[in-house]
């Protein structure tokens, strides 16, 4: 048995079940970090007396550090593993958390966001790749799916807190809802305490005991961790490894495959992350409320794109993955251009069409953690990742950006229809460039040999 065997054809155990709650910690603080700093704010711009640049630069900052951090360390994650990784970045992030508090000046607060975007960018492909790497076949796209469900707990626990924090202390309490995020920090540390490194990446680096070791400890109650390295080591001897070659992402079928994954991630976070970053001053502009208010509009649409990902985890499966992104980006759209031809409508129209967008993301939602998971070698897996993720979050920081200049200067309509026309580009690259991985090993997903586009783009869901 090869160890891509025994790791694929593994049962679903406690250690898996540890395994995804601890990878489920990186995206539950990216949720809290990112929204946590819309409703502080109110407090932030009123204390240091802050522009509509500085306040754009506050809220982007983040996501411009989450671009280099995931470009520049998933690469090094690739060469020096992921649990390492793992554990750096986090203490990173708990520190850079603590230091928001005392922060001085608005300049002081964008470098320091921009180094929290630093330690969340390298957690994406860490996470991405450890978890994929150790999944078993048949729940791998619903476990990494699960990654999104971390997201937006933290962000709707981090509208919770921000509410109840402006509502008991007033917006000055910013710099304790800023600092918040180090417990939660030190929490998912210890989440994360003994998870061993990624076997698959260990022998690819020749450290066979070490793999040996890193699968006894993982799933050694199902398969004799001996004779499955020791069966690989025989294999390795018969036919070398190839070095792999970086570049192999400018060839076919890796470029193709980078572009769209980019290019999906791209087109639907950079409408989410400016809705999220901007929420409450969104609802705001449609008469919703006001100050913290309207940060009860914003929990709730959280709550909805948490509940939009559940079915989402069940049609990865059983849809699979090319009918769900292509669905879910048509739909999307709908509501979408609805609020912005019509951004005078009802109370409740205005509502159902921001929680219908929200619960129709589910399926692009699962599928960022999915697809660039499946669709790349062990050897290049989190280096394309974190090109993917780096590439997205330049998009999602570019829409944070423009969102205030877009609403002052635009109006709410415009910048409504603005966000669904990205949305319906990103229909299309799904109707072109989507591929099918469900039901296959993680080997035969990341080949080279390109996964054929099955005729799903009109099957049900």
């Amino acid at each position: 048995m090869s160890l891509n065997t025994a790791l694929d054809n593994a049962k679903f155990s406690k250690f898996h079940r540890k395994l995804v709650i601890g990878c489920m910690g990186g995206p539950l603080l990216d949720g809290y970090m990112l929204s946590i700093i819309g409703i502080a704010m109110l407090g932030i711009t009123a204390q240091f007396h802050a522009g509509e640049l500085e306040a754009s630069l506050i809220g982007a900052s983040a996501l411009a550090g989450i671009f280099f951090g995931a470009i520049l360390l998933g690469p090094l994650t690739d060469k020096i593993g992921r649990r390492l990784m793992y554990t750096i970045d986090l203490w990173a992030l708990v520190i850079a958390s603590v230091l928001q508090f005392i922060v001085q000046d608005a300049t002081q607060l964008i470098i320091l966001r921009f180094i929290v975007g630093l330690a969340i960018g390298a957690d994406y492909p860490i996470a991405s790749a450890l978890l994929a790497e150790w999944l078993p076949q048949k729940r791998r796209g619903r476990m990494l799916g699960m990654l999104i469900l971390g997201w937006f707990t933290g962000a709707a626990l981090a509208s919770l807190v921000g509410f109840a924090m402006a509502e008991a202390f007033g917006p000055e309490s910013w710099r304790w809802m800023l600092a918040s995020s180090a417990v939660l920090g030190v929490a998912v540390l210890a989440m994360r305490h003994g998870i061993p490194e990624s076997p698959r990446w260990l022998l690819n680096h020749g450290r066979r005991r070490e793999a040996e070791h890193a699968l006894h400890t993982g799933v050694g109650e199902q398969v004799d961790a001996a004779s499955v390295l020791a069966a690989e080591a025989e294999a390795a001897h018969t036919n070398p490894a190839t070095k792999v070659d970086f570049s192999l992402l400018l060839r076919r079928p890796y470029l193709k495959r980078v572009v769209f994954c980019s290019a999906f991630y791209v087109l639907q976070v950079a409408p989410l992350f400016a809705i999220y970053t901007f929420g409450p001053v969104i609802l705001a502009s449609f008469g919703l409320g006001e100050g913290n208010l309207a940060n009860l509009g914003s929990v709730l649409i959280n709550i909805v794109f948490l509940l939009g990902c559940l079915p989402a985890l069940r049609l990865v499966e059983t849809a699979g993955r090319r009918p769900l992104i292509i669905w879910s980006f048509a739909l999307m759209a709908v509501p979408l251009f609805v609020l912005g031809f019509a951004p005078g409508a009802p109370v409740a129209v205005i509502i159902a069409c921001f929680c219908l967008y929200a619960f129709f993301s589910g399926g692009p939602n699962i599928l960022e953690w999915a697809y660039p998971s499946e669709l790349f070698p062990t050897e290049i897996r989190a280096t394309a990742i974190g090109i993917t993720t780096g590439a997205s979050r330049i998009g999602a920081a570019v829409g944070t950006f423009m969102v205030p200049f877009a609403l002052h200067g635009w109006g709410i309509g415009p910048t409504m229809i603005t966000a669904a026309v990205l949305t319906a580009i990103g229909w299309l690259v799904c109707l072109l460039m989507a591929e099918e991985t469900r039901g296959l090993a993680l080997g035969a997903s990341s080949t080279e040999q390109a996964v054929p586009a099955r005729s799903t783009a009109n099957a049900p869901l």
